[in-house]
């Protein structure tokens, strides 16, 4: 399996990304990588990190786009950068996947214009997993559809479905749209639309609308809402986890008999920490394109890059684009009889 690696992404490239794709190839002997980037900065750091393997090819690549460039003028005017040449390789089949830490809008600009979606498929939505009491839900979209229309949900929740049931291997997944009630009345114009469709849609497990306090619970598989609102859901969690988390290490800091009860616990608070740590998770594969595109934190470690290898080799083990592909043909099929 080959699987293209943006170099120079993210705020710790290109140490961290190569250090994630060492990682993953001393776990996985089915994988090969070709890592963008300047050639001698490339080869420098895997000297640094002593890997002397045949499993590692660098594509030169002289330029980087930044995070704050324009991700449409970025994407036409900088055909040699690490990024647009991770996408071209993918368009042409040259390798299976993409893993990159660099902007999110030239991602998804790139993911639309060079690698195109899926006939049929309106808007490819971006969906990572986020921890939850009973283990992982998919949030769906959390940054690449502000202004999505009722028919783009709609398909958002037969992605997820398709995702959640072929890599994460939850059968029947529970699906439920984001609202501020259960009620079905409920909701802005966005949500009273979609609802319906939602209900009528005999290809997805449609549980009804769930509340933002009940997604930590785990009660649906599938979280499907517009970008905005996946992108504060996202961001609250984060924010969330690392306050309570500083807050708890202070808490346990704070006096003599709370330090040695810190030690006591300390196995049991490790082990519950691990189960919502999203490092281990893998990244938000943006969904309905014709090659896959995973997207991680700027400020992604090496253990965040090794964990979306993972997901890519289960992503095209599972061969989620072409069930995504025979998702959307059924669909004209049936629309045509």
């Amino acid at each position: 399996m080959r699987i293209a690696i943006d170099g120079m992404g993210g705020d710790n490239a290109p140490q961290a990304v190569i250090n994630g794709v060492i990682q993953a190839l001393n776990e996985y002997n089915d994988l090969e990588f070709y890592i963008t980037g300047p050639e001698e900065v490339i080869k420098e750091q895997l000297a640094k990190e002593g890997y002397n393997g045949d499993k590692i090819n660098i594509v030169d690549a002289k330029e980087v786009i930044e995070t704050g460039e324009p991700p449409v003028a970025a994407i036409r005017k900088k055909k040699d950068s690490s990024l647009v040449k991770c996408m071209y390789m993918v368009k042409k089949g040259e390798a299976d996947a993409m893993v990159s830490a660099g902007s999110t809008g030239a991602n998804l600009v790139g993911g639309h214009v060079i690698i195109g979606r899926i006939k049929g498929v309106e808007r490819p939505p971006l969906a990572p997993l986020i921890p939850t009491k009973t283990g992982f839900s998919l949030l769906i979209d959390c940054g690449a559809n502000v202004d999505a229309r009722p028919s783009h949900l709609l398909q958002f929740a037969k992605m997820g479905s398709v995702y959640m049931e072929n890599v994460v291997g939850i059968k029947n997944p529970k699906v439920a749209l984001v609202n501020i009630g259960a009620e079905e009345e409920k909701g802005n114009q966005l949500v009273k639309e979609t609802y319906p469709l939602l209900k009528e849609c005999k290809d997805i497990n449609f549980t009804g609308s769930i509340e933002a306090r009940d997604i930590p619970k785990g009660d649906a598989d599938v979280i499907v809402c517009e970008a905005f609102v996946g992108n504060v859901i996202l961001k609250l969690y984060e924010g969330l986890a690392g306050t309570l988390l500083s807050k708890v290490k202070q808490g346990l800091m704070s006096t003599l008999r709370s330090k040695i009860g810190a030690l006591l616990i300390k196995p049991a608070l490790k082990k519950t920490m691990k189960e919502f740590n999203t490092d281990d998770h893998g990244g938000a594969p943006l969904l309905g394109l014709k090659g896959l595109v995973v997207k991680i934190h700027g400020n992604s470690k090496d253990t965040e890059v090794r964990s979306a290898i993972e997901q890519c080799r289960n992503f095209v083990k599972k061969d989620v684009t072409n069930q995504i592909i025979r998702t959307f043909v059924e669909e004209e099929n049936k629309g045509e009889n």
